[in-house]
């Protein structure tokens, strides 16, 4: 019996193509995409005519260069195991949450679905996701996040962005700010609301579009928001909960337009100092602990 995909360290495009829910031949091209998550595999799906390019080349100005496919879609294959069916729709409805609260604009939009999952002769459930490609910078909360900076980096040479003039910086920065509190807005009324946070501490989960709005990408990963003394971990050992509590304090206080209040339940109580240090310790232990299983499975 083959490797179950959920299982495997990384997945392939020859081990894509020989899934039974997959068409062989397709339209398209697998690639493992650089970045992969804990609970997910993700692959890039290609045009084979943009991969013929980006093999062959292009001839531009006299100038033969290599332009990389740029993927039409991102598939995610999930290492979740279900029971039944009821498990996997009620982990399709947490991804509803995101859709309801973020809206269609600050999210990357996926079409989620369940599949019959072959090995040998027996089926299991398997949750995929046909999600849009996002482009952009990955946004760091705890880098040196400030709109100024972030409109500098996307009007470098290269990046995409076209505007040049001091004018197009300071709208650029403008609509940085505008975005940042919609999504923050939208995280908050979440939470406020449905006692839910989405993992806004991952690295690379959110990214900062060209045209200056913040997407999150990985939009799987929900936590419910505990106010006990006790730091809850996810189902891998991180307290996801409180650093992207954290995550989002930092951009409200980084790219938010008004004073962030430390009077808020939320903050006050995630923000405690003495709370911040055992949440620490919990990310100090679970880095220590994935480093081990890398280190064992290489």
């Amino acid at each position: 019996m083959s490797e179950d995909v959920r299982d495997k360290k990384n997945l392939g495009a020859e081990d894509v193509s020989e899934l039974n829910f997959i068409r062989s031949p397709g339209h398209y091209i697998f690639r493992r995409h650089y970045r992969q998550g804990l609970r997910s595999h993700i692959l890039e799906v290609l045009d084979p005519a943009d991969v013929a390019l980006e093999k062959s080349g292009v001839v531009s100005d006299g100038i033969k260069w290599y332009p990389r496919a740029k993927p039409r879609k991102m598939l995610r294959i999930f290492r979740t195991r279900f029971l039944s069916h009821q498990e996997a729709y009620a982990e399709l409805k947490r991804v509803l949450i995101v859709a309801a609260y973020l809206g269609p604009h600050y999210y990357a939009r996926s079409n989620e679905f369940l599949v019959s999952y072959r090995r040998a002769e027996k089926y299991d459930i398997l949750l995929c996701g046909m999600q849009e490609y996002v482009e952009g910078l990955p946004l760091e909360p705890w880098g040196f996040l400030n709109a100024e900076r972030l409109a500098d980096n996307l009007m470098r040479p290269g990046v995409g962005v076209r505007a040049t003039s001091e004018d197009d910086r300071n709208n650029l920065i403008a609509t940085i700010e505008t975005h940042a509190h919609a999504f923050v807005s939208g995280v908050r009324k979440m939470i406020a609301e449905t006692g839910h946070i989405p993992d806004l501490a991952g690295d690379g989960n959110l990214v900062l579009t060209d045209d200056g709005v913040i997407k999150l990408v990985d939009i799987n990963n929900i936590s419910r928001i505990s106010y006990e003394n006790t730091v809850m971990v996810d189902d891998k050992g991180y307290p996801v909960c409180d650093k992207s509590v954290e995550a989002l304090y930092e951009l409200e206080k980084s790219l938010g337009s008004a004073a962030v209040d430390m009077n808020d339940r939320l903050y006050r109580t995630f923000l405690d100092p003495a709370r911040k240090s055992a949440v620490q310790e919990l990310e100090k232990e679970f880095h220590r602990d994935a480093v081990w299983q890398q280190y064992r499975a290489d």
